[in-house]
């Protein structure tokens, strides 16, 4: 069997700043999205047989032709993406294939250098079972809970808490469920399974595959790229 990954690229980023969406931000002279569909590219093991990427209306082609170079045999679909997130992820999943797909990952371009060992070690636990899987990483951070006035309410116990990454994997028909189920307020895939009662799986993360997110990030990554560079 086969699986295919959904990027949703298709949004502006406005944390980050510039006037280039965030997925087409360049780092090491390739954009985000470039080095996000390399790295899965390399992971030879999760057997990815199909890539959709989302992305600004218009920009279809274009991006079709950046990044074919970058994903083999593979199928590359390129499609125009939504206002929202889920939008653009609802699209992306509308034109993966139905047969021979038993893992669908949906990853976010701004987590462009996420290792090889976190992308298939989500599709392994996914064909081992597992409806919908997470990679995470624990929080290092006390966190507080605050009220309308910003007064701390409570303290949850970290030890209980990690934070979630992507590439995010399901099994085909879950994730369709879950979108056409049209829930609203969801800050991730995992998120909708969530709601509709589905148990989510964790595996190991990586700090590597932290969220490109401001322009503090785009220092890390390129200090990372070139560490990479090095080995």
């Amino acid at each position: 069997m086969n699986s295919a990954v959904v990027i949703p690229a298709a949004g502006l980023g406005l944390r980050l700043g510039g006037e280039t969406p965030k997925a087409f931000r360049e780092v090491g002279g390739d954009s985000l999205l470039v080095h996000a569909v390399r790295g899965l590219k390399a992971a030879t093991a999760a057997g990815l047989s199909c890539f959709v990427v989302a992305v600004p209306p218009g920009a279809e082609e274009a991006v079709g032709k950046e990044l074919a170079p970058y994903v083999g045999d593979a199928q590359l679909l390129v499609v125009a993406g939504g206002v929202e997130r889920p939008d653009s992820v609802r699209a992306a999943l509308a034109v993966v294939p139905v047969d021979g797909i038993d893992c669908i990952l949906v990853h976010d371009a701004a987590r462009a250098f996420v290792p090889v060992a976190v992308i298939e070690r989500v599709v392994a636990a996914v064909r081992s079972g597992a409806r919908a899987v997470v990679p995470v990483v624990p929080v290092t951070d006390t966190i507080k809970q605050v009220g309308p006035s910003g007064e701390v309410v409570g303290t949850p116990d970290r030890s209980t808490l990690v934070a979630v990454q992507t590439p995010q994997g399901f099994a085909p028909d879950v994730l369709r469920r879950a979108h056409a189920a049209g829930l609203v307020g969801a800050t991730d895939d995992a998120m909708m399974c969530e709601r509709l009662g589905i148990t989510v799986q964790t595996v190991e993360g990586s700090p590597d595959a932290f969220k490109v997110t401001r322009p503090h990030d785009l220092l890390l990554a390129e200090a990372l790229l070139a560490e990479r560079r090095l080995v």
